[in-house]
């Protein structure tokens, strides 16, 4: 029997179990990409594993395998075609390129770069309190605690409002800078102003800022959860995801500790 046969049977059972449409649909372009005009049965194993070779990149790859395996499952639970060998298809995994993570020297460099007091109070805003670079760039006199030594985010990707903490140099460039203004935006830059003047000062990028603070605040033991409140992130995988290249050096300095 042919396979196209066949995917209009697996496209239906998909959509009756209340899954995604437009997945089984995509599914359904690979399968055939693969199968052509052949009878199921002769979709093999080895012509598989070419064809998956064969992809244009490798997030192509990755959809075109789980293509495999889904119809794959499905044959072998509702009398399709014989793909007993769909278990051994394998899933490419995608190359992990390392993201931009600024490190202390970045952030003592980026300082001395500056010329101006609101220029530092960038730098300084970006490396304590780990704020995406649209909340900055939001940042009011009315949010800044400098007391309690934090910030009040109170709109965030999340739509939860959150509070971010402020380092003592933080704190005193506010102090300085607002001067006598108790209201009205603290720096008054926009998001793209504040991307040209990293560009001035030869600095990385916002979202590399966010990254560093998030490495800084573990080496110096601030604990996960805290780090993941004060980022606003909804779930402690993007923790370990920005965090994943110091992943070894936290924990030998853990054992370190337990060991004394």
């Amino acid at each position: 029997m042919k396979l196209e046969t066949y995917l209009q049977e697996f496209a239906a059972d998909w959509k009756l179990l209340g899954k995604a449409a437009s997945t089984v649909e995509m599914y359904c372009v690979y399968l055939r990409q693969l199968g052509g005009e052949h009878s199921a049965d002769d979709v093999t194993l080895a012509a598989t594993k070419l064809w998956l070779a064969d992809s244009a990149s490798t997030p192509t790859a990755i959809a075109r395998a789980k293509a495999v395996r889904a119809f794959g499952r499905w044959a072998e639970d509702n009398d399709g075609p014989d793909w007993s060998w769909w278990k051994s298809v394998p899933t490419p995994q995608p190359r992990v390129v390392p993201q931009p993570t600024v490190s202390v020297e970045d952030y003592r460099r980026a300082l001395t770069a500056t010329r101006r007091q609101r220029d530092r109070l960038v730098i300084e805003l970006l490396w304590s309190t780990g704020l995406r670079l649209s909340e900055l760039a939001r940042i009011d006199i009315a949010d800044i605690d400098l007391a309690g030594g934090f910030v009040v985010v109170p709109r965030t990707k999340t739509n939860r409002p959150r509070v971010a903490p402020l380092s003592e140099p933080a704190v005193r460039l506010c102090r300085r800078f607002v001067g006598e203004r108790e209201a009205g935006p603290l720096l008054g830059m926009t998001s793209h102003a504040i991307q040209l003047l990293l560009r001035r000062l030869g600095a990385p990028t916002p979202h590399a800022w966010r990254r560093g603070w998030a490495v800084e605040a573990l080496r110096n033991g601030v604990s996960e959860a805290s780090v993941k409140a004060a980022a606003g992130w909804s779930s402690g995988a993007m923790v370990a995801r920005y965090t994943s290249a110091v992943s070894g050096e936290l924990a030998i300095a853990e054992f370190r500790r337990t060991l004394r």
